[in-house]
């Protein structure tokens, strides 16, 4: 047997999904790109708010080596450089509707369930 079965790969195959999608600024940076088309930096900066040019840039990175996003650079005075959901990151666009569905079903049970855990503390 290859592996071992307590590798998270192993006992949950969809970790490494999880890893790549749903770390902390990724699902906005898509979700941004994918409801607003190509964007540029600032653009993306002023829609996403509270998080640093330092960490959108990163994640842009990652997002872009990971293929979910293109960035198109323009080789104009001043340069311009665009970002844009790749068709690889356009696949999820079914796993988020499905998650955006499950939130407006179930977050309000999830908000009483701590209401109800935090009383009995």
């Amino acid at each position: 047997m290859k592996g071992d079965a307590t590798e998270p790969e192993l006992a949950c195959p969809i970790s490494p999904v999880v890893d790549i999608v749903f770390s902390r600024w990724t699902t906005p940076i898509l979700w941004t790109l994918h409801a607003h088309g190509r964007q540029r930096f600032v653009e993306l900066e002023r829609r996403i708010t509270h998080i640093t040019p330092k960490v959108l840039t990163q994640r842009l990175r990652q997002l872009e080596r990971d293929g979910m996003v293109v960035r198109t650079y323009h080789p104009e005075v001043p340069p311009r450089v665009e970002y844009e959901i790749s068709e690889l990151g356009l696949s999820l666009a079914p796993l988020f509707a499905q998650l955006s569905e499950w939130a407006t079903d179930n977050l309000p049970r999830v908000a009483q369930a701590r209401e109800g855990y935090d009383a009995k503390a």
